[in-house]
């Protein structure tokens, strides 16, 4: 199943180590069958407050994003990023191309009706 490393990355000052870490950054998820599905774009904030940027690359499952966030070739890069961007990731799993959300909401609701 599909998994994707989402980042909401807060406005950062150019800097020469960001321009590095994103010129050798599609060298480190390649190897893991990663793909930026969302970067460097515009988004529309609808609710809410979303400041600074998106960022999504898509993997093949969750073993491949978590063997690429660990992987010696992403943490050598990473504080090129860190050192001056604020900003939360995470690893997600997506769901099957079956997937109904109407299940979840039976689950939910049985479990309220559990005392």
């Amino acid at each position: 199943m599909t998994a994707y490393a989402i980042a909401h990355l807060q406005e950062a000052a150019p800097h020469p180590e960001i321009a590095e870490y994103i010129e050798r950054i599609t060298a480190t998820f390649a190897p893991y069958g990663g793909r930026f599905l969302v970067h460097a774009t515009q988004h529309e904030v609808k609710e809410g407050s979303w400041p600074g940027h998106v960022v999504v690359i898509g993997f093949p499952g969750l073993a491949e994003a978590r063997a690429w966030w660990d992987s010696p070739a992403y943490q050598e890069i990473a504080p090129l990023r860190s050192r001056h961007i604020d900003g939360d990731i995470i690893l997600v799993d997506g769901v099957s191309d079956t997937y109904d959300p109407a299940g979840t909401a039976r689950t939910m609701r049985e479990a309220m009706r559990t005392p």
